[in-house]
């Protein structure tokens, strides 16, 4: 009985790892969750003001850290107007009790460009403070370091990119502590990682489950359903089902 009861466990970590590979895989395009991890302050950045700042200068509160590139046809305009309307729906101040910090990931943006699209979004949803929110622009050496520490991945596509949908919660400590996907969030989650950010707790992403059933689309720059990674998952947990059913069914004894 000990040695099924030791098969059993073996086949059961076996497919533990499976669905951990599953989800932790590097993905060319997406996000490896660095919880915990802190970003590195001393990265030098121009604002949308011209002025040259780092981040150490700028993270002084609980920050929520979005990436996004300037003339994006796809998902960025919509992620800041999820930002923005969130902002707009939370019982938080804006400047006071966090800041908001939008990083251009494409180093051909321009202060110029930065100060636009700061003044588009500020204007309906601010709050009235626009110095809490910053928008930055970088070389790209300083791009990749900062993308990089944040495990926020992306992919050059001629003079576009693919990449995520994902704002990042950063304590006044820069670390890392909590992730929200999408591009639409809800005012309670946004909340809830400004307050974790302000204790400096670290809090798993529950939605990162979902990659166990989504992967990302390049062409169309969003989550699609795997079907191929769901098949392979639900195989392998019926499999384990059958041979552990096996295994421990009673045998039947011989009448002879």
């Amino acid at each position: 009985m000990k040695k099924k009861i030791i098969v059993v466990l073996s086949i059961a970590l076996t497919f533990t790892g499976f669905v951990s590979a599953q989800v932790d895989q590097s993905p060319e395009v997406g996000v490896i969750e660095h919880l915990g991890k802190t970003i590195p302050l001393d990265l030098k950045f121009v604002n949308d003001k011209f002025d040259t700042v780092t981040l150490k200068q700028l993270i002084t509160k609980p920050t929520i850290l979005s990436f996004v590139y300037f003339d994006c046809p796809g998902l960025c305009s919509p992620l800041l107007e999820g930002v923005g309307d969130v902002i707009h729906k939370t019982d938080m101040k804006l400047g006071k009790d966090y800041q908001v910090i939008t990083i251009s990931f494409n180093y051909r943006d321009t202060p110029q460009k930065a100060k636009e699209k700061k003044k588009r979004f500020i204007d309906k949803y601010s709050k009235g403070n626009g110095d809490g929110w910053i928008f930055l622009t970088t070389d790209s050496a300083t791009i990749f370091k900062i993308t990089n520490a944040t495990g926020f991945k992306t992919k050059a596509v001629g003079l576009d990119f693919v990449h995520p949908s994902a704002i990042i919660a950063i304590s006044p400590k820069g670390q890392i502590t909590r992730y929200l996907y999408g591009i639409t969030f809800m005012p309670i989650d946004f909340k809830m990682a400004i307050i974790e950010a302000n204790k400096e707790q670290p809090r798993p992403t529950i939605q990162k489950i979902l990659l166990l059933c989504y992967s990302y689309d390049q062409t169309n720059q969003r989550f699609a359903l795997d079907v191929t990674k769901i098949a392979g998952i639900i195989i392998v947990f019926f499999l384990l089902v059958f041979i552990i059913v096996f295994l421990l069914r009673p045998k039947k004894k011989n009448k002879n």
